[in-house]
């Protein structure tokens, strides 16, 4: 495995702070449901992230250039939206549970 491959995992389970379990039950809120960009089909880009991340998250080793780059797609999605905290009590709001759709819950 080269050092790129690594590093990219190594990140990923870095930004990626809920359990496939905790993304999982997160996936099934009408919370969940609610934000982000939808597509045609009716279904956020960062939920459908965020089922995809379930199945990363329960695989080990052997990762697909694919899965590779949606972890790629994950950690920069996390870093950019991060950036852009807003002020206050976030613990109710669209920004946060965006972010938990792409794994990451900015509370923990």
């Amino acid at each position: 495995m080269s050092n790129s491959v690594e590093s990219t995992i190594a990140e990923f389970r870095q930004v990626v702070n809920m359990t496939s379990k905790e993304l999982d039950s997160w996936l099934d809120t009408d919370e969940s449901k609610e934000v982000g960009q939808f597509d045609e089909e009716n279904e956020s880009i960062g939920h459908k992230s965020g089922q995809r991340i379930v199945q990363l998250l329960q695989k080990k080793d052997d990762y697909t250039e694919d899965e590779l780059s949606h972890m790629k797609k994950v950690i920069s999605y996390v870093h950019r939206h991060t950036a852009q905290r807003p002020s206050g009590d976030i613990e109710h709001t669209r920004w946060r549970y965006s972010l938990k759709n792409w794994g990451h819950d900015p509370l923990k």
